[in-house]
């Protein structure tokens, strides 16, 4: 038997730029260009499933090849042979391609080698590819310089749900529109418009359900719709909605996030159970918690925002919100927010969603029983100051009082500075010494050895040194040949070195 029901989605697809809903920047700028000649070569047109970017390319179609008028109109009749045939899918000028099917460069090429020819009943050729991110790059390639220079008689449209799939190559030959979502209360009337067409019992909260369950999509609304009359003849209440849907009501949400957030969780767990026995879709149900968690933000007090009547909540339902908003801080319900979407991977991964689910409503408890930091930080007893170490006293460096030759010579060694002492010792001759002044003579005439020394006693004494150097020797003896002197006229040491023949002494340890 054939079929001859037409689902509501195809029955009231729109049909011209005024029926065509939601999407008003887009029909403003179409119908302008239309009216005043300048239209363009290549459309690109995005947005989510069901907005309308397929209905607008027939619709521009129809706008281009319209014969109820010698040129493009932006009205099209609807009723000439060519609206006729566009708006069925059979005209032979227009051509609706499905780039999901056509995705190889051999499908572009016999594309763009009809394009060559003019059309045969219309004004232009109209190419509608839809999903054009499914081309493969050679097809996209293919099709670059084509679209860029199309012969006078030829349009194409493309329509894409993945804008950014496509090459920026191909979007910079193309006019391109956004077609947004759909607003809810545009859906509303929509949705109340059919169902009076269809004459068909609808009421306002199932119809709420229905506009807020298409998320922006008019096709996704009708269909639900469609679904709904079939699944209760025509009556179609809010319960029959929620049911379908596997939805628990907004009343319910509103009663469960009361009670999660009273901190009883063997009543959390028992509301829950009860919820999930009525066969309400957790995935769903977590949902309508984070729906409830944006709006309760949206409504504390807090935040002092006015626009809380676009909610979905009734009246009754925003003061219970309300009155909940007054025991817990806007802080609580940023941590709930952030636990409720973190638990959005783990519900879909979990093995039984129920335990999943159990988890997360005492996690949300103990989340909402926790402190904010500041009343943490308040509750902190107050710590006494610590006090800082002062500063050690830098005790100021001890200089030496050096006053005769021999004092220096036993300072150096002290310092273990041998290189300067055994120098000194061996190789001056002291003609004067005192009152910070040194007049010598080098044996072996070492000039750096007088910088070396100078620098020394400036760091050792604070006093700056005058070091004398004379050219000519005093024949005196340095300090070591006095040192040996002495010692060679000591008795003991004289008697000893009659002893040995030859002997000398070679060095004095102190």
């Amino acid at each position: 038997m054939e079929n001859n029901y037409t689902v509501l989605a195809r029955k009231y697809r729109s049909q011209n730029f005024e029926t065509l809903i939601g999407q008003d920047v887009l029909v403003k700028t179409l119908t302008t260009a239309i009216n005043t000649g300048r239209i363009a070569h290549a459309y690109i047109f995005t947005g989510i499933r069901g907005t309308g970017k397929t209905s607008t390319a027939r619709i521009l179609a129809k706008a281009l090849n319209c014969l109820s008028s010698d040129k493009a109109t932006s009205k099209p009749c609807g009723e000439c042979e060519n609206c006729r045939a566009i708006a069925a899918g059979q005209h032979i000028d227009v051509m609706e391609i499905d780039a999901a099917s056509h995705t190889g460069v051999d499908n572009m090429r016999e594309i763009l080698d009809a394009a060559l020819y003019r059309p045969t009943n219309a004004r232009y050729k109209v190419y509608i590819i839809d999903e054009v991110h499914m081309l493969s790059p050679s097809a996209f390639n293919a099709l670059l310089k084509t679209l860029e220079e199309p012969p006078a008689h030829v349009i194409f449209i493309l329509a894409t749900t993945e804008i950014r799939k496509v090459p920026v190559t191909i979007l910079s030959r193309c006019q391109r529109f956004d077609l947004a979502r759909v607003p809810v209360e545009t859906l509303k009337k929509h949705f109340a418009w059919v169902a009076e067409q269809e004459k068909i019992e609808l009421s306002a909260e199932a119809n709420e359900l229905l506009a807020r369950a298409a998320d922006g999509s008019v096709r996704d609304g009708l269909s639900l719709l469609d679904q709904a009359i079939a699944q209760t003849g025509g009556h179609v209440d809010e319960g029959a909605v929620l049911d379908m849907l596997k939805r628990t009501d907004r009343g319910t949400v509103v009663n469960f996030m009361k009670v999660v957030l009273s901190g009883d969780v063997s009543a959390a767990l028992n509301k829950l159970d009860e919820i999930y026995s009525n066969g309400a879709d957790l995935t769903m149900l977590l949902n309508d918690m984070m729906e409830w968690t944006h709006w309760a933000t949206r409504m504390h007090q807090s935040l002092r925002l006015q626009d809380v009547v676009s909610s979905p909540y009734t009246a009754d339902q925003r003061e219970t919100i309300k009155k909940i908003d007054e025991t817990i801080s806007l802080n609580t319900l940023s941590r709930i927010w952030q636990v409720m979407v973190a638990a959005v991977p783990e519900l879909q991964a979990s093995g039984n969603q129920k335990q999943c689910f159990d988890m997360l409503v005492i996690r949300l408890m103990h989340i909402a029983d926790m402190p904010s930091i500041p009343e943490l930080l308040k509750q902190q007893p107050e710590k006494t100051p610590v006090k800082q170490p002062e500063a050690p006293v830098v005790e100021k460096p001890k200089f030496l009082n050096i006053t005769s030759a021999e004092m220096l010579v036993e300072e150096l060694q002290k310092a273990r500075e041998l290189l300067l002492y055994s120098y000194f010792s061996s190789n001056l001759e002291i003609i004067e010494f005192g009152n910070n002044k040194i007049k010598y003579f080098d044996r072996q005439n070492d000039k750096n050895f007088t910088q070396k020394l100078a620098l020394w006693l400036k760091d050792n004494t604070g006093n700056d040194w005058v070091l004398e150097r004379v050219d000519e020797t005093p024949h005196q003896q340095t300090i070591s040949e006095h040192n040996k002197s002495e010692i060679a006229a000591d008795p003991m040491v004289a008697s000893a070195m009659d002893l040995f023949k030859d002997a000398e002494i070679v060095n004095i340890s102190k």
